[in-house]
């Protein structure tokens, strides 16, 4: 499995770098079915991850955003497969925050069990076994681990504000509040920079396989709003409200 995801990293910093050499031109941007914006970026860093995939695990379906998505009638037979968002925070990188992110996860029987995070603007890494996580640097690689806080760090979108999350932080008593976008505030609490995560407004499956994976590899939980975890063998593609979290 080390080997597999050394292998994968090795993708997301291609399709990284592909999203970086559009990244300060003049990117070109449709709107989808859904008013979401698209790039040329996320359709380039789409296509090289998935011809690498398909190199790498040729036996293994892949479930991609930018890709035609496969129907549950299909899908409701993969035991394994890929799960990617090739840019997942598209409005952060129209906005040139540097706020994106590439994610790619590997899904076993509903469960992600490997996943690497990359954001290239970041030149930062995180990567998940499923039982160990790891930021990548210029620096190195080191292991990370969630932190407890006397007063917690609660980090939320920067683009999808809501007020269930408003409501929300008014039960929890004293905290600090900080926003980031894409798939970085999973890593804010992998990383011990931020104790929960609480995600009150739809996302899809792959906004959130990768960093779940590279949370719970650091020792988070992430639950939707009964108890249960975040499962990817389903057929609803949006996920349910979740909350990323610390063990007690």
């Amino acid at each position: 499995m080390a080997m597999l995801l050394d292998e994968i990293y090795s993708i997301a910093l291609e399709a990284g770098a592909a999203i970086m050499a559009r990244y300060h031109g003049q990117v070109q941007i449709t709107q989808k079915s859904d008013s979401s914006p698209v790039t040329d970026a996320d359709l380039a860093a789409n296509e090289l991850i998935v011809t690498k995939l398909q190199q790498l695990t040729p036996e293994l379906p892949i479930l991609s955003e930018e890709s035609a998505h496969t129907d549950w009638q299909q899908r409701q037979n993969w035991d394994t497969f890929w799960l990617v968002d090739p840019l997942d925070g598209t409005k952060e990188f129209i906005r040139k925050n540097g706020e994106f992110t590439v994610n790619i996860a590997l899904i076993k029987e509903g469960r992600p069990v490997l996943g690497v995070v990359y954001a290239p603007a970041l030149e930062k890494a995180w990567l998940g076994d499923g039982e160990k996580a790891w930021l990548e640097t210029k620096a190195g690689r080191e292991p990370i681990r969630v932190r407890a806080a006397t007063v917690p760090t609660i980090v939320g979108s920067r683009s999808h504000p809501s007020p269930e999350l408003d409501h929300y932080l008014e039960q929890i008593g004293e905290h600090k509040m900080t926003e980031v976008g894409s798939s970085l505030k999973f890593c804010l609490v992998a990383e011990g920079r931020a104790q929960r995560y609480p995600r009150l407004g739809p996302t899809m499956m792959w906004d959130t396989a990768a960093g779940q994976c590279v949370a719970e590899s650091a020792g988070a939980i992430v639950l939707d709003l009964e108890g249960r975890p975040l499962n990817y063998h389903r057929e609803q593609l949006l996920n349910p409200s979740f909350i990323v979290s610390i063990k007690d």
